[in-house]
C-alpha cells in the first residue's frame, strides 16, 4: 500500500496484515542467518586484532611499534571505507570464495569485513580501561604476562567487552539491511525490492518494526549478560 495513495495511519494498520507477516518468515530467517553468522566472524577477528593492538601498544604487554603501526593503519583503513563502498570492495573476494558475488553468503563476507575493525577498536578501548595498578600488583607478585592479561586483564574488562559486541552485532544488523540492495536477502531485500520501489509501504514498516524488535533484543541480551558479570565480579 503506498503512502500516496492512502493515509499514514491506513498504511500503519495494512502493515500488520497477516498475509504480509507470512511473506516475511523466510526473510526474517535469512536475516537472522546473516546475523549470527556475521556476528561469529566479527567476535572471533575482531577480538584478535583487539588484543594484537592492546599487547602490542607502546604500554602494553608486548610492546610491538612495528605490529602495533601497521595492524592500527589496516584498522584505519578500513574503518574509514563507507558500508556500501565496502559491500561493492568485497565482491570479487566474495566471487572466489563462493563462485558467485550476490546471495546471503556472499555478502556476509562484506558485512563482517565493514564491522570487524569497528570492533576491534571497542576491544581495545575496552581492554586498555584496566586500571594499571592492578595490572603492576600482578607483575609484582610474580605473574607472567600470560598470566596477567587472562586472569586479570580479560576477566576486569569482559563486561565492556560483551557491551562493544552488542554494539557490533547491532551494527551488523543494519549492515544486513543495506547488503539486501545487493542480492543478499533478507528483510533489507523485501524493504528495498518492495518499499522502496514498489511503493508498498505497508511492507517497509513491517520491515522496520522487525528490525526495531531485532536491535532491542540484541541490545536487552547484552545488557544482562554484562550486568551479571558486573555483579558476579563486584561479590568475588
Amino acid at each position: 500500500m503506498s503512502l500516496l495513495d492512502s493515509s499514514l495511519w491506513e498504511v500503519i494498520k495494512a502493515s500488520f496484515d497477516p498475509e504480509i507477516w507470512k511473506e516475511l518468515i523466510v526473510p526474517v530467517g535469512e536475516t537472522l542467518y546473516m546475523t549470527i553468522i556475521s556476528s561469529i566472524i566479527v567476535l572471533i577477528f575482531g577480538m584478535i586484532l583487539g588484543v594484537v593492538l592492546t599487547l602490542t601498544s607502546p604500554d602494553g604487554l608486548l610492546p610491538k611499534r612495528i605490529s602495533y603501526t601497521t595492524v592500527g593503519w589496516l584498522i584505519n583503513v578500513l574503518r574509514s571505507l563507507p558500508q556500501m563502498v565496502m559491500i561493492i570492495l568485497m565482491i570479487p573476494v566474495a566471487r572466489l570464495i563462493f563462485g558467485k558475488s550476490y546471495g546471503i553468503n556472499a555478502c556476509i563476507i562484506a558485512i563482517a569485513a565493514s564491522c570487524i575493525p569497528m570492533y576491534a577498536r571497542i576491544v581495545e578501548s575496552a581492554l586498555l580501561e584496566i586500571d594499571k595498578g592492578k595490572i603492576e600488583a600482578a607483575k609484582s607478585i610474580g605473574s607472567s604476562n600470560s598470566q596477567v592479561f587472562f586472569k586479570v586483564i580479560i576477566p576486569e574488562t569482559l563486561p565492556a567487552i560483551i557491551r562493544g559486541f552488542t554494539v557490533a552485532v547491532i551494527g551488523v544488523i543494519s549492515m544486513t539491511a543495506l547488503a539486501g540492495m545487493f542480492g543478499a536477502g533478507g528483510i533489507g531485500d523485501i524493504a528495498v525490492r518492495f518499499g522502496y520501489q514498489r511503493f508498498q509501504h505497508d511492507r517497509l514498516f513491517a520491515c522496520v518494526y522487525i528490525l526495531i524488535v531485532l536491535v532491542q533484543i540484541t541490545q536487552g541480551i547484552g545488557n544482562l549478560i554484562s550486568n551479571r558479570m558486573l555483579k558476579t565480579r563486584n561479590l568475588i
